[in-house]
């Protein structure tokens, strides 16, 4: 069941998002944004793309919201983060970001990026409140509106984990 009006906090369970999902993740897509991704964008993303990583939101055996990441070399760069319309405003979105963060951490980077809607002050907000920070405009990225994207970046993920009780990548000791 979904919270009601008043948002109660969720916390739901964060996995890898495997091709089962895609029917629930494609019914949040098309939920979330004017231009939706096709089952075959996801799907290249899942069995093609190597430096792709993605996750879902569960709670009760329903996916809730899904976001995904490229990592390359120690840059991470979020593709997506949606919440089904029910769920928002109830901190899946933040476990969602904070998932990715800590799994690009993990993969050794040390910055992320994302491009955000001008408009989106919501996820605006979010994204401030784990110190992204504005760098710069793209101007009518969004092609299905020709809205600008505002390019956040977040810095020092290694130190961020570390201030969180995590331990740096770096300071690892080599596995065999």
């Amino acid at each position: 069941m979904a919270p009601d009006d008043s948002k109660a906090p969720v916390r739901p369970s964060i996995r890898p998002m495997e091709l089962d999902d895609l029917p629930q993740v494609l019914e949040i897509e098309r939920r979330s944004f004017p231009t939706p991704w096709s089952e075959k964008a996801f799907r290249g993303e899942l069995t093609v793309n190597a430096y792709a990583y993605y996750i879902v939101a569960e709670t009760d055996g329903r996916v809730v919201g899904y976001a995904g990441m490229w990592v390359i070399m120690d840059e991470a760069h979020v593709t997506n983060i949606a919440v089904h319309p029910d769920y928002r405003r109830s901190g899946v979105g933040r476990r969602l970001l904070e998932a990715l963060i800590e799994r690009a951490a993990d993969r050794g980077c040390d910055r992320m990026t994302l491009e955000v809607r001008k408009s989106n002050h919501a996820a605006q907000q979010l994204y401030l409140s784990f110190d992204f920070v504005p760098r710069g405009i793209r101007r009518g990225y969004y092609t299905d509106t020709n809205e600008d994207a505002i390019v956040m970046w977040k810095y020092r993920l290694q130190r961020w984990r570390r201030e969180r009780g995590g331990r740096d990548r770096r300071d690892a000791v080599p596995g065999p």
